[in-house]
């Protein structure tokens, strides 16, 4: 679990709990507020998360993600956009197959997301 260092707001609001010592998963800030844990884990450099956005704010995004990646020398990347009306999940999967630097791209699998993620392979350099 790593070293843990509690904090609390000057108003007594929220709690936060820092990780002085990162534990294996990276972890930002644990907040707890009205008894709720929220958990802001740090995306891995090969996913995208694109849940509650909208297609035109997240289109831009995908498009530097992919960018990046590939500049990286990633084979592989993950965007996740929900499962939701499928709207979004099917413009994502409209840019992917047109895209330049996609080889090709798969919805994700069991234990993978599902529905809700696709999976990409990125084009050679």
């Amino acid at each position: 679990m790593g070293i843990l260092r509690q904090a609390q707001n000057e108003r007594g609001g929220a709690r936060r709990i820092i990780y002085l010592c990162p534990p294996i998963v990276l972890k930002s800030v644990l907040t707890v507020a009205h008894d709720r844990e929220y958990d802001t884990e740090i995306a891995p450099i090969n996913e995208l998360r694109l849940r509650h956005l909208t297609v035109d704010e997240a289109l831009p995004k995908l498009d530097q993600f992919l960018h990046d990646t590939f500049m990286a020398g990633l084979i592989q990347v993950k965007v996740i956009h929900g499962k939701g009306t499928g709207t979004l999940r099917q413009t994502v999967r409209r840019v992917l197959a047109k895209h330049s630097l996609v080889k090709s791209f798969r919805p994700g699998g069991y234990g993978e997301g599902g529905e809700g993620v696709t999976i990409a392979e990125l084009a050679d350099k």
